[in-house]
């Protein structure tokens, strides 16, 4: 590949490994809260679950802002302007502390009405049980909305071993936090949330030591002093925004969902909650890829080398297809005794096992035109038709499907997961189309 290409495959390989194992490590967080408090009963995996559908709508806006500030370092870094890739980090920064102390402040003390808003009448040792995991998890958004842009900076850079170690140290708190003080302590949902809270505070201290290291290239050295540059956060809005507005829809939609879901019972939420970690597990590989995307495909564009956007983003799109296959052979055959972790009842978990299989073969076939290829797209800058492809697929296909099909044919939870994957059918569709139109070439960033 070297001399052919804008990147060797040892240089490839130096991203992609460490992302995957990134997003394997990201994706162990939220399932040890999920398994390691089911201990306590359904009804605190059914409130861990419904607070997680809050928080990854909240997440969606840090990462649409790490995701922006990736982009447009990214695109800097290919044209080789360090001064600016530099100066949009520190940036980066100062949008995501901001934004982030703001949505905490805002939502900590109407968490209940949050709660009942979205999903009425709940039982209510599942309330309690979200109220318990929820304060700590929104204390936590500041550290974890300032680690997200860290993470996005050090990928931009291709450093993404450090991102890996870091996340391993995380998990590590995490999980002897939830041993602690869920079993040891008997704190149920309220430990699993001081627990992520202590991981994510860890995870930014060990980002921001790194970072302000005088031999880092895209140090962050006199942070505080500034200058705010108006310009480069516009460049970062650009992408951010759009970005922000659709994962923003996309969860919306989720949690319009969800509350359907809670009206089927707490056994319908708890089978729910286990299917979206199988989907997060089916996924990892794809996740890692998918962020190698944005700093690859990035990086070509902001050379102007559209010969290379094309061949990364297929060979990328490849090796996400060859992955998640690799990674869902054996959990579909291992699947009864993997879902018997979550503590489900005999009855839960004969339901769990077909629509965690379907899953994973929804995941191995559509899911990488769904996700994969609009990572291309944010990377070229071409983020308002992924704003406008995945919003009505959305509506139409994931919340309008999915209420068609609970409400009007009776068909329980297997419904909300069959129109979820008509959703990914359709936008893999509209980003195919898209890419191989070639319309993304008249996108600019920088």
């Amino acid at each position: 590949m070297a001399g052919k290409h804008q990147f060797t495959s040892r240089e490839l390989a130096a991203l992609i490994i460490p992302l995957i194992a990134d997003s394997f490590l990201s994706i162990l967080i939220g399932m040890a809260d999920t398994i390691m408090v089911a201990r306590c009963g359904e009804a605190a995996v059914s409130g861990v679950s419904l607070v997680d559908s809050i928080s990854n709508l909240l997440i969606t806006v840090f990462s649409a802002f790490a995701t922006g500030g990736a982009v447009v370092i990214s695109q800097y870094l290919g044209h080789k302007e360090d001064d600016n890739a530099k100066a949009s980090a520190v940036n980066l920064i100062y949008i995501s502390a901001a934004i982030s102390l703001l949505m905490t402040l805002v939502i900590l003390p109407i968490r209940g009405h949050v709660i009942d808003f979205l999903f009425g009448s709940i039982e209510e040792d599942v309330r309690l049980s979200t109220d318990e995991y929820f304060v700590p998890i929104l204390l936590s958004y500041p550290f974890l909305a300032v680690y997200s842009a860290m993470t996005a900076i050090s990928r931009a850079e291709r450093k993404s071993f450090r991102t890996m170690a870091v996340s391993a140290m995380m998990n590590a708190i995490n999980i002897g936090g939830n041993a602690m003080l869920i079993y040891h302590l008997g704190l149920g949902p309220r430990g699993a949330g001081i627990a992520s809270l202590a991981s994510r505070v860890a995870g930014c201290m060990a980002m921001l030591i790194m970072m302000i290291n005088r031999n880092e290239d895209l140090n962050i050295r006199g942070l505080l002093k500034g200058p705010v540059s108006p310009y480069l956060i516009k460049k970062i809005l650009k992408i951010a925004i759009p970005s922000g507005l659709e994962g923003a829809a996309f969860h919306v939609g989720k949690i319009m969902v969800q509350s359907l879901t809670a009206g089927l019972g707490t056994s319908a939420m708890a089978i729910n909650a286990v299917a979206n970690n199988y989907n997060g597990y089916a996924n990892i590989p794809g996740n890692g890829l998918n962020l190698a995307m944005i700093t690859i495909v990035g990086q070509c564009r902001g050379q102007n080398n559209i010969k290379d956007v094309r061949y990364y983003t297929w060979l990328l799109f490849g090796l996400v297809f060859i992955a998640t296959f690799i990674v869902n052979i054996p959990l579909f055959i291992f699947s009864p005794q993997v879902i018997s972790f979550y503590g489900l009842q005999d009855s839960s978990l004969s339901a769990a096992i077909p629509i965690c299989r379907l899953c994973l073969v929804m995941c191995t076939t559509i899911w990488p035109f769904a996700f994969t290829l609009p990572n291309m797209l944010k990377a070229v800058g071409d983020v308002k038709y992924i704003l406008f492809a995945s919003f009505s697929s959305m509506w139409i296909f994931r919340v309008g499907g999915a209420y068609t099909m609970v409400k009007l044919f009776g068909m329980g939870i297997e419904g909300v997961w069959y129109a979820m994957y008509l959703d990914w059918l359709c936008r893999g569709i509209l980003y195919f189309w898209r890419i191989r139109s070639g319309k993304w070439e008249t996108k600019k960033v920088i």
